[in-house]
Formats: structure tokens, C-alpha cells, sequence
């Protein structure tokens, strides 16, 4: 079944439930954001029944808005507690201290902040909402001075993250602090299908403009991504699993990779894969399947062949985060056209409300490997060559 929620569903998504008739359960949001004919919506209380019988094993949900429902409606099964699992950074950051041990992390509250002095801590350090997404209010600390400023930061962002997302989305109630994780970061799309074994869907590697950057501007899959990849994120996701005993679980994971080749997980995110429909969408871009549909119908890729067959191209997600330094009641418009002329080939544009969500926009583009540095420009840009006052 699909929890279709706010902010966004993507036309991929409508199709996918159109044609394929999957349950979604009718909540007024669903109503609102899919097609007035045409969906095989079910109602609450038959979508909980089914999921008492098991005729509803598997749950994907558009957005973490969601959660809420789920540990209200669901509260007889192991589900909501294995949501929260993952959704709390600390609860999560306690499963896998079994795996990691040696990984430092606390929690804080909001008004404990001020009084935590620098030299307590590990340097450099992250401190993020216990509960969070798309990198708000994140922070890498690396100095006494930016640790100040970074004080002064948090209090500002809580005021204006609550009015954004719900809480289930983003809290600001508790903050986690813990030592940086080094190396290469990923993203992971996988479910824990009817048996626990994990299926990979879709990774994709999060590059960053320099040490300090936790933004979320841009995100790139491609062939070699997945074969490098493949088979050591498989085996972290069965230790991971194992963990847990997760099945008929969707499953969105942040990783990086140390000097080492070890795996050590950031976060994870529930029953969802990338927000605001984009990594899946990203997949079916780059190598052709319906990760929606996979999910929901248990079924696994055939990587060997899809990757044996791939372009070699790159695909990339380019989150548009209002990083001018401009507050956003002050953009008049924002030039979408002279941005994508930048890039060789854009796949698709979506356009956001910078006001009311704090970013213009995402593009998905495709790049040869000889026009990278298009990608490159942009995960630096501050892009006020593109705003309108």
C-alpha cells in the first residue's frame, strides 16, 4: 500500500499507482495531490485490517509526513518501533553502535547547547536535530569560533524549520551531537523483501563542495557507482537486517565510506526512498525500472545485465538550496532558464516555493563523462548570478 502525502507527488508516482492499481490509502492530502478518477484508494480502517491479515505486507510512503499515521494506526505491530528505529538519529546511532562501537554520539537538548564547551566534544564534529531531513539545521563544527557561531545558527533555524515540516519530518526538541565520519558518502535505495534478504534499488553518490559543506546540493549515480558498490552495501545491508530482522521494508540509507573501506551508516530513513520523489526517479532515469513498482511487487533487478547495457553517463540530482546568502522574502524570481543552460542535458525541472520550503527547485540532468565539471560549477555556485530582487 502507498501513504500518499505533502509535499509532493511526482507524475512517475500518479502513473505508477494509475496503472498499476496498488492500494493507497484515502487520506484528504492523497485526495487533494493524485487524480480524481482512477486510483484504487482504500479506506483507513480497510487498510488497517488488511494490514492485520497480511494481505497489505509492504507500506511505502511519499513523504515522512506519514510517520504520524503509521504509529497511531499501526501501533499493534512491530512497524511503528521499527520506524522509529531508523527516524530517531539516536535511536538508530544505538542499533548500530553493536556494529560500530567506537563511534562517539550524544544528545542534547536545545537549551543545554549553550553550555557545552568546545573542548568537551571530539573535533571536528556534526550536531543535527535528532530528527531530521534534506540537511536542515545540520552543522560541522571544527573550531571554537565556529562552534559559537553555530550556537547562535541553531537557535535562529528551529524558528523557522517548526513552520516548515512537521515534526515527524523535522524536531528541533533534541539535537545530536557526534564525531565526524570520514570518507566518501552514498545513499543506498533498498527494501528487505518477504524473506529479509535486502534488494538494492538505486545508490547514489553525494558530493560535496569542500570539508565544511553538509548541504545536500548534488547527488549522481551512474554504471560505475553501482558496480563499485554493489556487493560490499549488500553485505553491510544484511548485517544491518540482522540487526532488526527487517522484511517488507523500504529503506533509505546515508553512508560513507573511510580510508579503510569500512561502511559506517549516517542515517536511515523509513519506508521512503529519497524525499520529494527523487531518487527513485533518478533510477528509473539512469537505468530504466520502475523502482515503485519493484518494491511493491517484491521483485529484484538484474543489475548484471542493466549495468552491462548502461551508457556510461552520469545522472544527477541538483537540489537548488538558497545558499546567496539572500533570504528568501527578498527574491523576487528565480532564472531557471539561464541554469539549465548550463547543463548539456536536463531530464527534468521541478520548481518549489524558495519561501515556503527554502529551495528553488531540483533538476535531474544526464552528463557525459567529458562535461562533468557542468555539475562541478554548480555544486559550488552560490547561485546568486540566478536570483532576481
Amino acid at each position: 500500500m502507498f501513504i500518499i502525502d505533502l509535499p509532493y507527488v511526482s507524475d512517475l508516482l500518479r502513473q505508477t499507482l494509475l496503472t498499476n492499481q496498488f492500494p493507497v490509502l484515502k487520506t484528504p492530502d492523497a485526495v487533494m495531490l493524485l487524480p480524481k478518477e482512477g486510483i484504487h484508494f482504500i479506506s483507513e480502517k480497510k487498510a488497517i485490517e488488511k494490514y492485520k491479515t497480511g494481505e497489505i505486507p509492504t507500506i511505502y510512503t511519499s513523504s515522512e509526513n506519514s510517520i504520524g499515521w503509521i504509529a497511531k494506526n499501526l501501533s499493534f505491530s512491530e512497524l511503528p518501533e521499527k520506524v522509529e528505529l531508523f527516524k530517531n538519529k539516536l535511536k538508530f546511532r544505538k542499533l548500530v553502535s553493536a556494529l560500530y562501537p567506537d563511534l562517539y554520539f550524544r544528545e542534547v537538548d536545545p537549551d543545554k547547547i549553550e553550555d557545552i564547551e568546545y573542548g568537551e566534544l571530539p573535533r571536528p564534529f556534526i550536531i543535527k536535530p535528532n530528527v531530521g531531513f534534506f540537511s536542515l539545521g545540520v552543522h560541522q563544527v571544527s573550531s571554537p569560533e565556529s562552534w559559537e557561531k553555530v550556537k547562535i545558527k541553531i537557535r535562529e533555524e528551529a524558528e523557522v524549520i517548526k513552520d516548515t515540516y512537521p515534526k515527524e519530518v523535522v524536531d528541533t526538541a533534541k539535537f545530536i551531537i557526534e564525531e565526524i565520519i570520514e570518507g566518501e558518502e552514498y545513499t543506498i535505495d533498498a527494501f528487505y523483501d518477504k524473506k529479509g534478504e535486502p534488494v538494492i534499488l538505486g545508490m547514489m553518490h553525494h558530493l560535496f563542495s569542500g570539508e565544511a559543506d553538509t548541504s545536500d546540493r548534488l547527488y549522481t549515480t551512474s554504471s560505475k557507482v553501482l558496480s563499485e558498490n554493489m556487493d560490499r552495501f549488500i553485505d553491510f545491508l544484511r548485517q544491518l537486517g540482522n540487526l532488526v530482522c527487517l522484511k517488507n521494508f523500504p529503506i533509505h540509507l546515508e553512508v560513507r565510506i573511510d580510508h579503510s573501506g569500512r561502511i559506517m551508516p549516517i542515517e536511515g530513513n523509513p519506508l521512503r526512498y529519497g524525499g520529494w520523489c527523487t531518487s527513485a526517479e533518478l533510477t528509473h532515469y539512469a537505468f530504466g525500472f520502475n523502482p515503485y513498482e519493484y518494491v511493491m511487487l517484491d521483485k529484484k533487478p538484474d543489475w548484471n545485465t542493466i549495468l552491462e547495457h548502461h551508457s556510461g553517463n552520469s545522472f544527477s540530482i541538483i537540489i537548488l538550496n538558497n545558499n546567496s546568502g539572500i533570504a528568501a522574502g527578498k527574491i523576487a524570481r528565480f532564472d531557471y532558464k539561464k541554469l539549465t543552460g548550463k547543463l548539456g542535458k536536463v531530464l527534468e525541472l521541478r520548481k518549489t516555493d524558495v519561501v515556503k520550503f527554502h529551495i528553488f527547485g531540483f533538476v535531474f540532468a544526464e552528463t557525459t563523462p567529458d562535461h562533468f565539471d557542468e555539475l562541478e560549477q554548480l555544486l559550488h555556485a552560490d547561485l546568486r548570478e540566478f536570483i532576481i530582487q
